[in-house]
């Protein structure tokens, strides 16, 4: 079954489309769930919630762009509303690392050199590893490529406090991918 006849099938709610649909998709949008989750049950029930809103309003899908794209944008979406609902629990900001002297890194050329060895599930559970957040607005940024106005309108929270937030984050994951480097080249 190919992706329009599965998307026709969706439409006129045929369960085997579904579960098609389902399962073409279960692996991608688990990861981008992750990203915005404190842990695999919330990312699956973000996802599970948004797969909901893919199958209720499949029907809008104008087969224009990319249908992946458009499912991803319900994902994180339904992952924001998420973290909406959440909010007190999620977008604390932690002042923890605002007093923290300065890291000892190595300059911009070795330390691009550096990151090349890092496995990309290290890179993704140091991501993970932000308070919340600050991994929010990181994912925002950097994956979802959305500005600092967008995120403060997503999120509810000032342009300031996403910038700060972001440079929080970037600084935050610079530091632990150097402790792994340094932990590794210590082996």
């Amino acid at each position: 079954m190919n992706e329009l006849d599965i998307i026709k099938g969706c439409v006129k709610n045929d369960r085997a489309s579904q579960k098609a649909l389902y399962e073409m998709f279960y692996g991608k949008m688990l990861g981008v769930c992750s990203r915005y989750s404190n842990s695999s049950d919330e990312a699956q029930d973000i996802l599970h919630e948004a797969f909901l809103k893919v199958f209720n309003s499949i029907k809008n899908f104008n087969n224009t762009g990319s249908f992946e794209g458009w499912v991803r944008r319900i994902m994180v979406n339904t992952a924001i509303d998420h973290l909406r609902k959440n909010k007190k629990n999620h977008l604390i900001v932690s002042t923890v690392y605002a007093n923290q002297k300065a890291v000892n890194i190595p300059d911009e050329a070795i330390e691009d050199e550096l990151f090349l060895h890092i496995d990309k599930e290290e890179i993704l559970k140091a991501v993970q590893e932000l308070t919340p957040a600050y991994r929010n607005v990181f994912n925002l940024y950097v994956i979802e490529e959305h500005t600092h106005k967008e995120i403060a309108e997503l999120l509810e929270i000032s342009e300031g406090t996403s910038k700060s937030n972001l440079s929080k984050a970037k600084f935050n994951l610079k530091k632990s991918l150097m402790h792994l480097i340094k932990t590794t080249n210590d082996r």
